[in-house]
């Protein structure tokens, strides 16, 4: 990795980067639904730590509650610290995950979002994210021997692709859970199935997305020959 000065980090991995990043914001997304919903609900008493942040008034099919966690005793104020926090995961993921501390903030604003009501599911994807956003400025020494040439120069082709199936399939998933809408389906049971089966894939999709990111920024590296990316950015 190469270092400007103390205070100066150059991007290395920048696929690693934007995979992260795409992911950060999503769920951004997600846990502001959340808090949308939890906010719909009114300055009413949570009645408990596990809330269902789509109330029943707003429901919109059988299993459309969206479970949460919270430790504030009140919905709206859930769902507003809720959406305030989603702001900050976007924002963070989109211009910021790439500095000092970025990826340690990432999984802070991550964890505070699952304390004030901003999901459940996004767990694993979080965690995920954030582990391998950790390698956004560290050199891929361990992934470098890993992949031989021909197999690195295959994976490195594919990871925006990866990334799109992962990002539009984790899309979906939300949409469902939310209205609940399978073209052609009407069971509750199957609709979850159909969920549950999207959100599978969509994780399957953004570990190939990463692990193919790297592949990217491994063979970006060696093509420069040692020599700093003219394509990286120094912050």
């Amino acid at each position: 990795m190469t270092r400007v000065n103390s205070s100066e980090t150059c991007i290395v991995n920048q696929a690693t980067r934007a995979i992260a990043a795409t992911l950060g914001v999503i769920f951004g997304i997600g846990g502001m639904g959340h808090g949308f919903f939890e906010a719909l609900q009114g300055y009413t008493p949570t009645n408990g730590l596990m809330i269902e942040a789509i109330g029943e008034a707003n429901r919109m099919w059988s299993y459309g509650s969206e479970p949460a966690f919270t430790v504030i005793p009140n919905f709206l104020i859930t769902g507003i610290a809720a959406m305030m926090v989603s702001i900050a995961v976007i924002i963070w993921s989109a211009g910021f995950l790439h500095r000092k501390n970025g990826p340690l903030i990432f999984l802070l604003l991550f964890i505070l979002l699952f304390l004030v009501g901003g999901g459940i599911g996004q767990v694993l994807f979080f965690t995920t994210g954030w582990a391998f956003s950790t390698r956004i400025n560290k050199p891929l020494t361990w992934w470098r021997k890993v992949f031989p040439a021909g197999m690195r120069n295959t994976l490195a082709r594919l990871w925006l692709l990866f990334l799109i199936t992962s990002s539009l399939l984790i899309l979906y998933t939300l949409e469902i859970a939310v209205c609940g809408y399978v073209p052609g389906i009407t069971n509750p049971d199957t609709i979850s199935l159909v969920m549950v089966s999207a959100l599978g894939a969509g994780f399957v999709f953004l570990i190939l997305a990463f692990i193919s990111g790297f592949a990217h920024d491994i063979k970006k590296e060696v093509n420069t020959n040692g020599k700093k990316d003219p394509g990286g950015i120094c912050v």
